[in-house]
């Protein structure tokens, strides 16, 4: 990665920590995020869902801090602190006034450098997440996306749920959740990412005050590449008054050359009111309120999915109408219209998803992550405007294979079948 680009300024400590900053002066807020370069699926399966419960747990005491103490040093600041798991990574933020950076990192590293994880906080945590697993269960469209990446990178830590298991969960436990911890929070897999009114070198010195006494140590955690199935998944629940469907291919890893034309194409598919899936199964034939389509990338792998909620006499229709989209993609380039309007609405949604402070730091962490060097606006823009009709009717062809498509239905689905042959395209 460039040590500079614009106002973008990176150092890695003697321990192998990296800071990244991006000064926006024109603010008074700053973003503080330190990125943990491991996720869920860096698991083993037998403690599925760690990464996420340590996540919880760091928020529940360290030794200089107790749970009450932490929520109100950040209150009195005027501070918003959160965290989340993801797949690849854990993040730990706080956004507040530039003036109190150095309290806002103090209590941060606090949290990641010092929990206590005590055995009764673990236990009440346990009953925390358990309800939150029941929660999701209780949400159809997470429960038939959740059911669908577990069939697509099956037998892999990718698929698995990032909040785990009621029988994994049910087994954490102190020296476990200690050994993970450790294994896990090494300087060479963390990140101190900051946007908004700061100075990188006062910035630099904080970060090395806090974080200089970590040893390095070798992190051999990565997991290795998953293989994907097609495989097609009718789960019944009898419950749910929609079908929901999921429809899902293959696509490339978050860093792959052609990632430009992925996300033009997944914006045309199913991005937003205007794209094809939108028009042509909602607006047209009225078969669903919500459809759309995503693109999930990971560092070795990556998905393009299909969401849609239709009724049971509906669903073998949209199945149909969807395998139609990816039969056109592959048969007729995209007219220079509809491409037009592709681009600017994803140019549109990029450049205001980085308006604040904490997208900017986010931004800063995941190409540092991910990427050789620092792409900044104008070259994402520049990328995505080199894209071609012919580009995306290539990458059609490449991802919209009869035999690769993978489909999980879930819902009352009396009499609902769906063969191979109705998803050929």
């Amino acid at each position: 990665m460039v040590k500079e680009t614009r106002n973008i300024n990176r150092r890695v400590l003697p321990n192998g920590v990296t800071v990244i900053t991006e000064q926006m002066s024109h603010i008074r807020s700053v973003s503080i995020g330190i990125w943990l370069k491991s996720g869920s699926r860096d698991e083993d399966t037998e403690w599925n869902g760690i990464s996420h419960f340590i996540e919880h747990m760091v928020f529940k005491g360290t030794e200089n801090r107790s749970a009450e103490a932490i929520a109100r040093q950040v209150d009195s600041i005027g501070g918003n602190m959160d965290a989340f798991t993801a797949k690849e990574c854990i993040c730990f933020n706080i956004k507040i006034l530039d003036e109190h950076v150095p309290i806002a990192l103090d209590v941060l590293s606090d949290l990641v450098l010092r929990p206590v994880f005590d055995t009764t906080d673990i236990a009440r945590e346990r009953g925390v997440i358990l309800e939150e697993i029941k929660m999701d269960e209780d949400s159809p469209d997470y429960l038939v996306h959740e059911i669908f990446t577990q069939s697509f990178w099956k037998d892999h830590a990718l698929g698995k749920p990032i909040l785990g298991t009621r029988d994994s969960v049910r087994r954490f436990e102190r020296p476990v959740i200690s050994q993970h911890y450790g294994d896990r929070f090494a300087p060479g897999n963390l990140i101190v990412a900051a946007a908004g009114n700061l100075d990188h070198k006062n910035f630099v010195e904080l970060v090395a005050k806090h974080f200089e006494h970590m040893q390095p140590v070798e992190n051999g955690l990565h997991s290795p590449a998953p293989k994907t199935f097609a495989r097609i998944n009718l789960r019944n629940k009898k419950s749910l008054e929609q079908v929901q469907i999921c429809i899902g291919v293959p696509s490339h890893p978050i860093a792959h050359q052609n990632r430009y034309a992925s996300y033009v194409l997944n914006t045309l598919l199913g991005g937003g009111m205007s794209s094809r899936l939108f028009q042509n199964i909602r607006e047209r034939q009225g078969l669903a309120y919500s459809i759309y389509s995503d693109l999930n990338p990971y560092r070795d792998t990556g998905c393009m999915a299909v969401y849609a909620g239709t009724s049971l006499a509906s669903a073998a229709k949209v199945v149909r109408s969807v395998v139609n989209e990816f039969r056109d993609l592959k048969k007729q380039p995209v007219p220079e219209e509809e491409l037009r309007r592709s681009k600017d609405q994803l140019k549109g949604s990029l450049m205001l998803s980085l308006e604040s402070s904490t997208a900017r730091m986010s931004n800063l962490a995941r190409q540092e992550m991910y990427f050789d060097h620092f792409q900044d606006l104008d070259e994402l823009i520049e990328k995505i405007e080199a894209v071609t009709a012919d580009d995306l009717q290539t990458l059609a062809q490449e991802f919209f294979k009869t035999e690769s498509i993978a489909v999980t239905a879930l819902g009352n689905l009396s009499g609902l079948k769906i063969s191979r042959d109705q998803l050929a395209c």
